[in-house]
This record gives structure tokens, sequence and C-alpha cells, in this order.
């Protein structure tokens, strides 16, 4: 068995990969088979929504999730905001933090190994000579990569990214594989992949579930007036669609669609009543206009939350998109689906073998 390793770095190709959750997902399985984690996040980019807060979100969010107490965190180094970024680019880039990261990447007492969470693509952090590569070399840790599937063409990121690892690349992690690619996956991409020495650790099938979005969030994003049923905005949304057509076309539409959100004009009292017999979980309302009491009455009985928004429904839809695409997993149902996928696809007792750990129990 080869020497135990006190790190495992785990990186991204692209931002909103997956990457936290899969690092949470791995994290629980070590935990079940007794291996002690503890976690560290260098670079902070998910800042929090509160200006005096400094704490990164996910730092926060999988400290809590794990049960790690504080000896067994390592809060961000440096966060990725404009002022630092500024003041790095002022100096000339000259800032020297290979000491800070020393003292920070310091082996954790009692902690069988800890995970580090990398920058959200291979050349983020750069500038502060905090890039997945450079960590990689200064700790010596083994890598695991995580990309998102949108086309074969993901084996142009994985093969490139393993030429500037090497042999420190561990394994890759597709995430977010729809049913119709799953052949393609493993008859071309993985056989590919093998031929360049890049281990297949894991493929995760896409799920409404973890893409989906709380209309909360929504709420936040779309700056929304809330008209009804602020108790329910912990309801997810897995899709989008727009009620911009005659009451007829718009419910076939909304039969074929589950767990959606409507965006409609807020004078469009047809179709904000026929979204409301089906599969919505919240209308949305463009242009800032009050809905009927017909409306709001019947929205506040079925407990679907009604959002009024300042925006035309072009910009409304594209923020909603958007939001799909940065998509985050601080969500209970969404932890527990996470578990799920990970106890069905990924093979722990492999990557424990690699990293030369025993678990404590199976």
């Amino acid at each position: 068995m080869p020497k135990p390793a006190k790190h495992l770095l785990i990186g991204s190709t692209e931002a909103y990969s997956g990457k936290s959750a899969i690092i949470l997902g791995i994290a629980f399985q070590l935990q079940a088979r007794g291996v002690t984690v503890a976690y560290g996040k260098p670079l902070g980019t998910c800042l929090s929504e509160h200006p005096e807060d400094s704490v990164d979100e996910d730092v926060r969010f999988l400290s809590d999730m794990l049960g790690l107490g504080p000896d067994h965190i390592r809060d961000t180094l440096l966060t990725l905001d404009p002022v630092t970024i500024q003041s790095q680019i002022a100096t000339g880039g000259d800032g020297d933090f290979n000491q800070a990261l020393a003292q920070y990447l310091k082996p954790i007492s009692g902690a069988d190994l800890t995970l580090v969470e990398g920058p959200g693509t291979l050349e983020e952090g750069t500038l502060f000579n905090l890039s997945l590569p450079h960590l990689a070399e200064f700790l010596d840790a083994p890598v695991v990569l995580v990309t998102r599937y949108h086309s074969l063409l993901i084996v142009d990121s994985l093969v490139s990214a393993r030429q500037r690892l090497g042999d420190r690349l561990l394994g890759v992690v597709i995430n977010d594989v729809p049913e119709s690619a799953a052949h393609d996956i493993e008859s071309v991409v993985k056989p590919y992949l093998e031929q360049h020495q890049i281990k297949v650790l894991s493929v995760l099938p896409q799920t409404p579930l973890m893409r989906s979005v709380s209309v909360g969030e929504l709420v936040g994003r779309l700056d929304a007036e809330v008209l009804c049923c602020e108790d329910r905005l912990d309801l997810m949304v897995e899709s989008l669609t727009i009620g911009a057509m005659n009451v007829n076309s718009a419910l076939k539409y909304f039969r074929k669609a589950t767990n959606m959100a409507v965006v409609t004009g807020g004078d469009r009292t047809d179709i904000q009543l026929a979204a409301l017999e089906t599969s919505t979980q919240c209308l949305i309302l463009t242009g800032h206009l009050p809905p009927s009491p017909q409306v709001l009455s019947r929205a506040a009985d079925l407990e679907i939350p009604m959002l009024s928004v300042d925006l035309d429904t072009l910009t409304t839809v594209e923020i909603i998109d958007q939001t799909f695409g940065q998509v985050r997993f601080h969500e209970p149902v969404k932890v527990e689906c996470l578990r799920h996928l990970m106890e069905t696809h990924f093979d722990v007792a492999d990557l424990t073998g690699q990293l030369g750990l025993s678990p404590v129990s199976a």
C-alpha cells in the first residue's frame, strides 16, 4: 500500500462543475468508513451576502454538514474579491503567498486526510500563485478533477489537465451526464481517457433535483417582491416556462413540465390561473403589475408563491437561466440526493486504496 496521503486536492475544469458537492459526497463516504477528514479552501470565491462576514459560504456549509470542529477547518487564505485582485495587480503580482500557504496547509492533527478545495479552473488563482497546478506541486498532493458534461469535447480539457498535472492527477469525476450521453461516455470517452492515463473515478447522472434552484434563490436573484406564501420559498424549481401565448397553447406546455416556474405578465390572469392548476412551484409576474385578487387567493390556497418583478419578461428569463447554470447545493434535499448519487456511483474503496488510507470500518 502506498504511503498515506495527507491532502487530497479537488479541482475542476470550469466553474460550477459541482466541485463542492463532490467534496461533500466524498467526505460523507470517508467518514462512514471511519476516516477522519478535515477541509480547507485556500481561495475563497463564494462570498457571503453579508459584507461584514468574511467566511466563504462553501466553507461554512461543508463544515456544518460534516460536523467539523474549528480545529478541522481551514478558512480561506484570501478571497477573490475586486479589492484583493486590484491590490495584487497594483503591486505587479509580487505578493508572495508561499509562506502563508505553507502555514495554511500544515497537516491537521487528528485528521487522516485534509480535503483541499481548489480554484474553479486550472488557471484561477495564478495571479496569487494559488492555481491548482501550483497547489498540487506545493503540496505534492494527488488531484481529483471534476468536470461537467457538455459534449464529447470534455476530453479536450481533461487531456490538457493531465498534461499540466502529470501523475498527480489521480482521476476525474464526470458530473451531470444526461441519459442520452451515458452510452457515449462508457464506449467512447472512458476508453479514450484511459489511453491517456486518465482514470475515470465516477460518472454521475444528470438529475433534475441537483440542477434545480429554490424559489428563495430566485427571489434573491430577481430582487422580487413576494406576494404570498413566504413560508414556501424552499420549494425547488426544476424547469422554466414562459406564459406568453394563448391559454390553450400554454396549458399544453404547462402539462408537460414538472416543478416549474412560470414567467408571465402581471396582467395575464388567464395564464396565471391555468399555471396554478399544473405542476407549478412559483408564479413570476413581470412588469411589476399586481395580480388580480382571484389569482392571489387561489395561489395562497394552493400554497404556491407568487413573485412580482420590476423587469421585462426577456430579462427575467435570462436571469433565471443564468441561475440554473450557476446552481449551488445548499439545500438539505439536495444534500440527501447527493449522498445517494455518490453512494451509488462513486467507489470510495478504490479512492481510499489509491490514497493509502486504511478504513477503520466498512
